[in-house]
C-alpha cells in the first residue's frame, strides 16, 4: 500500500524493450535506496513496481505488457523524470489517502491555469471513470494523493500549492500531458454498491 504522499522525484537512466515487457533503471535519491531490498514496491507515477535489482542508486524494475497498455510507463524515455513513493509501513502516517498502486485508467490535461501562487490544472477522464469522480472527493494523479476541485462531466480540476509542484513532477507537465489515475477504493465501492441498489440510474418509463 501506499499513502500518495510523492516521496521524491526520480529518473529514467534508461528504458530496454523486450518481447512482453520494459525494463527500467531509476535513478532515484540516495537517501531512499540505501536499505531497500530486491523485491520491495515503489510506485512510479503511480504505478507499483517491484524491484529486481540494484547498481548504487539506480534501481531496476520490469513492466508487463499489461501495465504497459494502462499506464503512461510505455511512454517514459531516458531523461524523463517521474514521482516515486517506497511503500508504506506499518505506523506510518497517512498523510493523504491509502493508494494500492494499480493504476485505472489515464487522463488528458487540456487547461492549465497559474494565478499567483498557486496552479490549476484540468484533466479530462475517460467517460467510464468519471462516475467516481466527484468535488472535495479524493482522487490519485501520478502518485500523488489530491483533493478534486470542481468537475464537470468527464473533466474535473486540482488546485497545486507550490510546494506540490516543488516535490513533485507537476512542474513539468503542459496541456496534452497524459497522467496516471487511482480512483479512490472508498469512492468506487460507495457508487457501485449505490449502482447494485438501483440508485443513480435513469427511471423505467412505464
Amino acid at each position: 500500500m501506499f499513502t500518495g504522499i510523492v516521496q521524491g522525484i526520480a529518473t529514467i537512466q534508461e528504458v530496454s524493450p523486450a518481447p512482453g515487457l520494459n525494463t527500467y533503471a531509476i535513478r532515484l535519491p540516495a537517501t531512499h535506496t540505501s536499505d531497500i531490498s530486491i523485491g520491495a514496491s515503489v510506485a512510479v507515477n503511480g504505478a507499483c513496481l517491484t524491484v529486481t535489482r540494484q547498481e548504487g542508486d539506480d534501481l531496476y524494475f520490469d513492466a508487463m505488457q499489461e501495465t504497459l497498455t494502462l499506464t503512461t510507463l510505455g511512454r517514459l524515455t531516458t531523461g524523463d523524470r517521474v514521482n516515486f513513493e517506497r511503500a508504506a509501513r506499518i505506523g506510518d502516517e497517512i498523510g493523504g489517502h491509502l493508494l494500492s498502486g494499480h493504476v485505472h485508467t489515464t487522463a488528458r490535461v487540456t487547461e492549465i491555469q497559474r494565478p499567483e501562487n498557486n496552479v490549476t490544472i484540468e484533466f479530462e477522464i475517460p467517460e467510464a471513470w468519471a462516475r467516481y469522480v466527484f468535488p472535495k472527493g479524493y482522487i490519485a494523479i501520478n502518485g500523488a494523493s489530491l483533493t478534486i476541485g470542481d468537475v464537470a462531466g468527464n473533466r474535473f480540476n486540482v488546485h497545486l500549492i507550490p510546494e506540490t509542484l516543488r516535490a513533485t513532477t507537476f512542474g513539468d507537465i503542459h496541456e496534452g500531458s497524459v497522467v496516471n489515475i487511482e480512483i479512490d477504493s472508498q469512492t468506487q465501492t460507495i457508487v457501485d454498491t449505490l449502482a447494485r441498489m438501483g440508485y443513480g440510474r435513469p427511471a423505467a418509463s412505464g
